[in-house]
């Protein structure tokens, strides 16, 4: 009889620095949505069309820059957050070969479906405030409206990746919360992980040199400047009108976005409303 093969299992990451040395060799996932519409535009070769695909998943638009930084030339002087521009400089059928095709993380994450859905709800958060940041970006004509819209996009990966690799210890912070509504979200993954998904974020920000704005988010120093409160608020207002909007934090939410694009509190409501969270209660 053959002799079965009893290698033990690859261990899981436990400390912050486990997890950004994984997370430098993992295999990125991407939406299976996105990989079904890639599929479907690749015959096609449009590139405006795959530009939409591309920024409407963190997770594909994370896989292209972490791409672009690995391959980046040495005369480069400059870091590129605009996927239009990155695939321009790549071409399209560089991209469909070595950054195009991942894992589904709805695959990825098998039968656990309450460890999909949070990490599904936690994408649709980060669409959301890529939508609002990068709309009034336009509107303040920010020279680098895509880096305001991306880092926006990019602001949860961290938490993204953890859904997608280490589902279990995710679902206990959220027991954890559920029995105490007044612990800080925090204070939970401390207890859980031993790191906060803050620390993890913008460590994975600086070890993959994401868009500079996004290390910026967490400086008080920097908190006042105009691009820095607009992910800031981008990101708030998704959170608070998760649920509806009904959540008595968004009213603070709605009078600082109307000082950051200088317009009355009901137009910025109307404004807000009007796009992709409209369909909330």
């Amino acid at each position: 009889m053959p002799e079965q093969d009893t290698a033990p299992a690859p261990k899981q990451p436990q400390s912050l620095e486990e997890w950004i040395a994984f997370f430098g060799q993992a295999d990125i996932p991407v939406l299976r949505s996105t990989a079904q519409q890639l599929h479907r535009l690749r015959a096609e070769g449009s590139a405006d069309h795959i530009v939409d695909v591309v920024d409407d998943d963190p997770f594909m638009t994370l896989r292209l820059l972490r791409h672009l930084q690995m391959h980046k030339a040495r005369h480069q002087l400059y870091e590129i957050v605009d996927a239009r521009h990155a695939l321009l400089m790549m071409g399209l059928e560089t991209f469909f070969r070595e950054v195009a095709t991942g894992r589904v993380a709805e695959e990825l994450l098998g039968s656990q479906h309450e460890a999909l859905a949070h990490l599904m709800h936690t994408v649709r958060r980060a669409q959301r405030a890529a939508y609002y940041a990068g709309d009034w970006a336009l509107r303040l004509h920010d020279l680098h409206a895509q880096e305001v819209r991306t880092s926006a996009l990019l602001s949860h990966v961290g938490e993204m990746l953890m859904w997608c690799f280490n589902p279990g210890p995710m679902l206990q912070i959220k027991t954890l919360q559920a029995a105490d509504r007044a612990q800080h979200s925090a204070d939970a993954q401390l207890q859980v992980l031993g790191f906060s998904d803050m620390e993890l974020q913008r460590r994975l920000t600086m070890e993959w040199q994401l868009p500079e704005l996004l290390v910026s988010l967490g400086d008080p120093a920097q908190a006042r400047l105009p691009r820095v409160r607009n992910v800031t608020l981008a990101i708030r207002l998704a959170r608070h009108s998760d649920n509806g909007w009904h959540d008595a934090a968004l009213l603070d939410d709605f009078q600082e976005v109307a000082l950051l694009l200088h317009l009355g509190v009901n137009e910025v409501m109307a404004l807000v409303k009007s796009g992709p969270a409209a369909v909330l209660r």
